[in-house]
C-alpha cells in the first residue's frame, strides 16, 4: 500500500503550470516543511517535502494556499526521473496529492500579515472561541431559563 500523510507549512508559494495536451490540466508543484518528532540540537528540525497536486486540487493550491499556509495532506509517493538540460538524469519523489485540507484556521497563522487582536474574537488552546460569563440568554441555542 502507497499512502502518506504529511502536516506542515507551505514553503513558498505554489508553482502552477498548464499541461499542453488537447485538454489543458493545472499542475500544482510546492513544497511542506515537515517537523520532525525527534529534534536534533544544532540540526536540521524539519523534512522539506515536494508535493504535486493536479486538475481542480491545483487551481485550490493557486486561489487560496500560499507561503506560510498550514496543510495537511493525504497522497501517494510518486517517483519519477527525467534528463536535465545538461544531459545528466534527475530522479525525483513527490507527494501525488489526494486530498488537500487547511490545518489552522485562517487567522492563526502568525507569519501571515498584521496581528491585529482586536479585530479577532479571543481563542482557547483548543481553537474554540471564549464566550464571556452571562451572555447565555443571548445566545440562540442556549437552554431557555425558567
Amino acid at each position: 500500500m502507497n499512502l502518506s500523510i504529511i502536516m506542515g507549512r507551505v514553503v513558498r508559494d505554489p508553482e502552477i503550470r498548464y499541461s499542453q495536451s488537447n485538454e489543458s490540466m493545472s499542475v500544482a508543484k510546492f513544497t511542506l516543511a515537515v517537523d520532525r518528532k525527534i529534534k536534533t540540537e544544532g540540526g536540521q528540525n524539519a523534512d522539506f517535502i515536494n508535493c504535486v497536486a493536479f486538475g481542480k486540487k491545483a487551481e485550490f493550491l493557486e486561489k487560496y494556499v500560499h507561503k506560510g499556509t498550514k496543510l495537511l495532506v493525504t497522497g501517494h509517493i510518486q517517483t519519477g526521473s527525467y534528463t536535465n538540460k545538461d544531459g545528466n538524469k534527475v530522479y525525483t519523489t513527490d507527494i501525488a496529492c489526494d486530498e488537500i485540507e487547511f490545518a489552522e484556521s485562517k487567522g492563526s497563522n502568525s507569519s501571515s500579515g498584521s496581528n491585529n487582536s482586536s479585530e479577532r474574537p479571543p481563542f482557547a488552546n483548543d481553537g474554540f472561541m471564549n464566550i464571556p460569563e452571562g451572555i447565555d440568554e443571548d445566545l440562540p441555542f442556549a437552554k431557555p431559563t425558567r
